[in-house]
């Protein structure tokens, strides 16, 4: 006789908006795609509930009241390490890659969609998923001075250790599984963000620019109208 196997755990999203027409109306969203949420609307709020109850993914308003989305994702990451999505008024490239170098995976701009902002959330949960299967492996890649230890999800250049998010790791282990191909964006959207949408391969090129800030401007080729690869040497 089979034993039956107990019901897949409710994946739990912390959603930390100030503007409340904003929060009820991706809290009502997400609880229809099967979601437990919470709702924070300030800085000490969100790291309060985040401290209490440990949610699988956080979706970040970048301007908040008193403590700012970015010092709210910085002491989150540093207490224990979330998949982050940020949400952004804030279209400037500079602003988006300051986002994403405190530890923020992934981000949106507003006004955004709600299918794409739940399509962004089940990617983020799938890259966590892959990656605890992948960590089971002690695979290295070594691509000219880039080394990456899959199985701890840490990169080296050169010998020195570079602090990637977790989107950033898996954007860099897609390219480094075949150095020198060009991938394109659409392709790289599919693989890592789990859509692939000619729209959002912004998305994909702000991601490389923090890649080539934090490993050097010589790691990531570009090939225009194309797309990036992974640079041999």
């Amino acid at each position: 006789m089979l034993t039956p196997q107990p019901p897949p755990r409710q994946r739990r999203v912390l959603v930390v908006e100030d503007d409340e027409t904003i929060a009820r109306a991706v809290r009502h969203r997400l609880v229809a795609e099967g979601f437990e949420v919470l709702v924070a609307n300030d800085g000490a709020g969100a790291l309060a509930t985040y401290a209490r109850t440990e949610p699988d993914v956080v979706v970040l308003d970048r301007l908040l009241p008193g403590l700012d989305g970015l010092e709210v994702c910085r002491r989150m990451q540093a207490a224990r390490p979330v998949p982050v999505l940020m949400l952004t008024a804030l279209g400037e490239e500079t602003d988006v890659l300051v986002g994403l170098g405190v530890g923020a995976d992934d981000y949106i701009t507003k006004p955004f969609s709600m299918r794409e902002l739940v399509a962004r959330i089940h990617a983020l949960l799938r890259r966590v998923e892959r990656a605890g299967l992948l960590a089971r492996g002690d695979e290295v890649i070594r691509v000219g001075a880039v080394e990456i230890n899959t199985a701890e999800r840490r990169v080296f250049v050169h010998g020195v250790e570079a602090q990637l998010t977790r989107t950033e790791f898996d954007l860099l282990r897609r390219m480094a599984e075949r150095p020198g191909q060009v991938f394109e964006r659409e392709r790289l959207l599919a693989d890592i963000w789990g859509f692939s949408e000619a729209a959002a391969t912004r998305t994909v090129d702000s991601h490389v620019r923090a890649l080539r800030r934090k490993l050097g401007p010589e790691v990531v080729r570009t090939v225009h109208g194309v797309g990036y690869a992974l640079a041999r040497t």
